[in-house]
């Protein structure tokens, strides 16, 4: 070996040994803080062995500030791809210890780098973000950069998933690339995702708030829906990031990883036949009939902390991954209000870009009264979720296990949405409202009239469940396929997602719809 190329070997080997020293510093600071750091978090999201980085030898390009003397390789972000349970994907990592995390330009372009790759080869990407914002040293240069990763964030939609999880402080513009992802992932105590923090704003308002009150992963997975899941330690977090990756396909163009099926396809469900309570008015957990009938009775909830009076999630159905949506009985009885309608909405477009078919059981007696519902905007955000569900052209099933009433009724993927098979329980009650209300409006004279009015009512009432409290005037004109033993309910669902698996749909052509926003 000549002088000449052991140089070069050493200088190689030098520049190696300050990349670990960096990280060897970087460890002892984000261990004090109960964090990991950005090589460790990728350690655990990947399979062992296949991370492959890229870009190890970038440094900014800023002189200003004192900033030429402190160029440190890599420059805060480790980028490259590796596998999943064997499957490829593309990642990034921040690094709080260099420059608190902040993005600068070369930062902004090792991202964009991997998210072009992640289009051109159709594989997932997945950030992992701990950044302070952007680079104030850098100016309009680390805007810039921003915008070139939100631009990527917006192209890349619906052609790969896109995942964030947030691991520390996510700050300005930081938030807007994972807001613009598919799923965001948060860990309790440690993350947090701003706007703008606490000093700013009893700075401009006066209030004064603490960060985890602010942006903490409670605030944005219950209240704010910003966030979907939330775990109390960061392995978990990241562990719960390989295991939704299993239910999703790499691409638009794939389909979702199908396993050998342990659970019999025809396997019925005896205790759903009396699981529905015979008074109307008295709540159930849909959580066990989704429980009931899906595989193993494994259900991947998404935004479960959220806008609880409906479910969103994943499950397999004869070893094939399916997206639910099911009204909860529990909370609100199961009305629709503003936030159920967001979060529905998001998740159905969600699985229609990604070819994984919907089910949908629907218990809705219609959607939330109230003067906050109307000034909050229920009109244009119940309509979302009308939307999502009419532009979907993936195999949609429909489930009705109890009330199916008013708009609501129509909303929640009825057959007029073009759903493909539409069940029916035998108890299912389809109609413009309840029993109750129907009969006070279409007789209100007559009871009023009546010598005893209560007991009128009461007849009335009767007479009106007996005509109109089933699903049988609804499977008459074909608007329910067929009304079936909930026992079987599984059985159904799976013959009915097997002879939709082929389904095409021809949509008018056109550049996009206008979705009420």
């Amino acid at each position: 070996m000549s002088d000449s190329t052991q140089e070069k070997i050493a200088t190689l080997q030098a520049l190696h040994a300050q990349i670990q020293s960096s990280e060897e510093q970087a460890l002892k600071k984000q261990h004090a803080k109960g964090k990991k750091t950005a090589r460790e978090r990728l350690d655990l999201l990947l399979d062992p062995g296949s991370f492959v980085e890229f870009d190890k030898f970038s440094v900014h390009r800023c002189d200003h500030f004192g900033m030429d003397e402190k160029k440190i390789l890599g420059d805060g972000v480790i980028t490259g791809w590796g596998k999943i349970n064997g499957r490829p994907v593309y990642v990034f990592s921040n690094d709080f210890t260099v420059f608190g995390g902040s993005l600068g330009e070369v930062f902004a372009e090792k991202i964009c780098k991997i998210m072009d790759l992640a289009v051109q080869n159709g594989a997932p990407v997945i950030g992992i973000n701990d950044s302070g914002g952007a680079r104030i040293q850098e100016g309009v240069v680390s805007l810039a950069g921003y915008a070139d990763i939100f631009y990527r964030n917006v192209q890349t939609s619906g052609v790969v998933p896109q995942i964030s999880v947030i691991m520390g402080p996510c700050a300005g513009g930081a938030v807007y690339s994972p807001a613009l992802t598919d799923f965001t992932f948060m860990v309790e105590g440690t993350s947090h995702m701003f706007i703008t923090g606490p000093d700013v704003v009893k700075a401009v308002t006066g209030e004064e708030i603490t960060f985890e009150a602010l942006g903490g992963a409670d605030t944005h997975t219950r209240l704010s829906g910003v966030a979907h899941f939330a775990f109390p330690d960061e392995a978990e977090c990241l562990e719960n990031v390989r295991y939704l990756m299993g239910f999703l396909p790499s691409n638009n163009l794939d389909t979702a990883p199908a396993y050998p099926a342990s659970d019999p396809a025809d396997r019925c469900e005896e205790s759903l036949n009396s699981f529905i309570p015979d008074n109307p008015n008295k709540p159930y957990d849909m959580h066990t009939i989704i429980q009931s009938v899906v595989d193993d009775g494994i259900f991947f909830e998404v935004q479960g902390a959220h806008a609880g009076n409906i479910l969103t999630g994943f499950a397999r159905m004869d070893g094939k991954t399916v997206g639910l949506v099911a009204n909860q009985p529990m909370v609100l009885a199961g009305t629709l209000d503003i936030d159920a309608s967001v979060k529905g909405a998001r998740f159905v477009r969600f699985c229609d870009a990604f070819n994984i078919p919907l089910i949908t059981f629907v218990d809705v007696p219609g959607f939330l009264p109230g003067r906050e519902q109307e000034h909050g905007g229920i009109i244009r955000h119940g309509a979302k979720l009308l939307y999502a569900y009419a532009e979907a052209s993936v195999p949609k099933i429909t489930l009705i296990t109890r009330k199916a009433y008013g708009g609501a009724y129509d909303v929640m993927c009825s057959k007029h949405l073009h759903a493909d098979i539409n069940f029916a329980w035998p108890n299912a009650e389809i109609a413009v409202m309840g029993s109750d209300g129907a009969v006070q409006i279409i007789f209100r004279r007559q009871i009023q009239a009546a010598a005893d009015p209560a007991a009128e009512a009461k007849k009335l009432t009767e007479e009106y469940k007996a005509k109109f409290a089933n699903p049988y005037i609804a499977a008459e004109r074909g608007y329910i396929d067929d009304v079936i033993l909930p026992a079987e309910t599984r059985k159904y669902l799976i013959r009915a997602l097997e002879m939709n698996k082929s389904k095409r749909e021809t949509r008018p052509k056109r550049k996009h719809g206008n979705i009420p926003l």
